[in-house]
């Protein structure tokens, strides 16, 4: 391409400067060779200009090149973690699952496409087999357990967040004690033949979903007051043998509280979107 341009530089020196004396032989031959000049001068120009987007459109590649080799090292590097981590919530050691869900968590802050897969995995421990007597000798793993809870909530967005990216939360059969997502957004809250031993909180919250709160069996105090849910929330055969309180709830789909027991109810203020088909409890 150089010499390529350098013999085509020549070729117009000559072509414009031959052109111009031919045109006015008495023309002073100084300024045809000027004229022939800036014209030859102009491809050497051109092919400069040429050159330099070549090189900048080269070096934009190769920037791109290391870009995605540093995302794809990134994701290797998240991906081991992830396994590591999961691997790890097996340990028979309390102190290494508790870092286990830690390291996950912080994962799902800083990659958000593992946050439902994160919280998903959490959900699963919850769903372990737990059962808690006097002088517990697995206090600890009640320790774990709190832990995965609490990092559930902090992965969720908060209520004053305006359109936040919404996250399912599958806890059948979990157990679950002392939960609080208060003042939280979900998607599905979908909590299948759960376990709710002595106080859970499920207030201020916003579930864009469905809610689904069948078969559980509900030991101690479920507080899910000023609650907005926006489509369907079903409490079918659930069994409430302490407080329960629902007081200015939103129902904004179709409500199911079908063969349901409530020992103590308080749902004051609530309003229904469509029919709800109420124990009698509530109607009292």
């Amino acid at each position: 391409m150089l010499l390529s341009t350098i013999l085509a530089s020549i070729g117009v020196f000559l072509l414009v400067g031959g052109t111009l004396l031919l045109v006015d032989p008495r023309a002073p031959k100084h300024e045809a060779i000027k004229t022939g000049g800036l014209a030859g001068g102009a491809i050497i120009a051109l092919y400069a200009l040429w050159l330099n987007d070549r090189r900048r459109k080269v070096e934009e590649a190769r920037q791109e090149l290391e870009s995605q080799r540093i995302d794809h090292d990134r994701s290797r590097v998240a991906d081991e973690r992830f396994a590591r981590a999961v691997e790890l919530l097996g340990h028979e050691t309390a102190q290494v699952r508790v870092g286990a869900m830690h390291a996950l968590a912080g994962l799902a802050k800083s990659r958000t496409e593992y946050a439902q897969t994160v919280l998903d995995i959490l959900c699963a421990y919850l769903r372990q087999p737990y059962r808690k007597t006097k002088n517990d000798p697995e206090e600890i793993e009640l320790e774990v357990r709190l832990t995965s809870q609490r990092l559930i909530e902090d992965l969720l967005p908060r209520l004053e967040e305006k359109d936040p990216v919404l996250y399912d939360l599958n806890l059948t059969k979990a157990h679950l004690e002392y939960m609080d997502l208060s003042y939280r957004q979900v998607g599905d809250l979908i909590m299948r033949v759960a376990h709710l031993n002595e106080s859970n909180a499920f207030h201020h919250m916003v579930v864009h979903g469905d809610v689904y709160l069948t078969d559980a069996d509900v030991t101690g105090r479920l507080y899910m007051h000023h609650n907005d849910f926006r489509r369907k929330a079903w409490f079918s055969r659930v069994k409430a043998r302490g407080l329960a309180v629902f007081t200015e709830t939103k129902f904004g789909g179709e409500t199911k509280f079908a063969n349901s027991e409530w020992a103590d109810v308080k749902a004051d203020g609530c309003t229904f979107a469509a029919e709800a088909d109420l124990p009698e409890a509530w109607r009292n």
